[in-house]
């Protein structure tokens, strides 16, 4: 597998509407960094946040999964309670080719204050707005700040294009918008 250059990010963001919104330079100015960089490209967070909470003792199941397990936010801003976990999404909208895998890391500066990123790969032929899973693992209440870089992602090219790809299996996750929850099936 080959690491995707800037310039074929950049390409197939601009020409097959990979990435949109897209930004072409890496935006660092008095907020996390996002944009276009070497080897990848780091996404936004938008201001829509799931935050676990509580307060009605659910229990988390993924085969059943419960939104009462949430307490919606919308803002600038998000406070993660301590030790605590909220989902929220990208504003970037990603077109995934077939022959490409994306990996996607946290962002460093989030990283050092124990903020942890997690995102499933994105598979070949997915596309869709990225459920972000944000954890807060310290025991301090956590601000995580809208319209600023969360994470980057890597695109990651195989030796030939895949024989089933997400599209082809009619996944469940396929064209998401905002946050999506759990789903079985």
């Amino acid at each position: 597998m080959t690491v995707m250059s800037d310039r074929w990010i950049r390409r197939m963001a601009t020409e097959h509407g990979m990435i949109d919104p897209f930004v072409e330079t890496q935006k660092r100015d008095g907020v996390i960094s996002y944009g276009l960089s070497s080897y990848g490209y780091d996404a936004r967070v938008a201001d829509e946040f799931k935050v676990f909470t509580n307060v009605d003792s659910a229990i988390v199941d993924p085969k059943a999964f419960s939104p009462a397990s949430f307490v919606d936010r919308k803002g600038p801003v998000c406070i993660i309670p301590p030790n605590s976990f909220a989902l929220t999404h990208t504003i970037e909208y990603f077109r995934i080719p077939r022959d490409i895998l994306v990996i996607c890391l946290g962002k460093s500066t989030y990283a050092r204050c124990g903020i942890i990123v997690n995102v499933t790969p994105l598979e070949p032929e997915w596309e869709g707005q990225v459920t972000i899973e944000i954890s807060n693992t310290t025991p301090l209440p956590a601000k995580i700040h809208a319209f600023e870089g969360i994470c980057q992602f890597l695109f990651l090219q195989g030796n030939e294009p895949c024989e089933t790809s997400y599209a082809d299996k009619a996944g469940k996750y396929m064209r998401q918008r905002g946050v999506a929850l759990p789903r079985l099936g």
